[in-house]
């Protein structure tokens, strides 16, 4: 029975949730074999505030329009 958990900055869509979920039961069932009906995905969404890179929480770098942090 896999676990995924899945962590991301807040803002993707329901769609876009859906659609991780969906590929990442895919990868396991087409790589490892594994049984989709017993694959748990959980998606984690942390505020960009809550979320530091090279030292700096996420939602100052994209305020400075950081290229290395995407927006989403």
């Amino acid at each position: 029975m896999p676990f995924v958990n899945v962590k991301i900055t807040t803002g993707a869509s329901a769609e876009q949730k859906a659609q991780l979920i969906e590929g990442i039961t895919d990868l396991l069932t087409k790589i490892l074999k594994k049984n989709p009906a017993s694959t748990h995905v959980v998606i984690e969404e942390i505020p960009p505030e809550n979320w530091g890179i090279r030292g700096l929480p996420v939602a100052t770098l994209r305020a400075r329009g950081d290229s290395g942090v995407s927006p989403k």
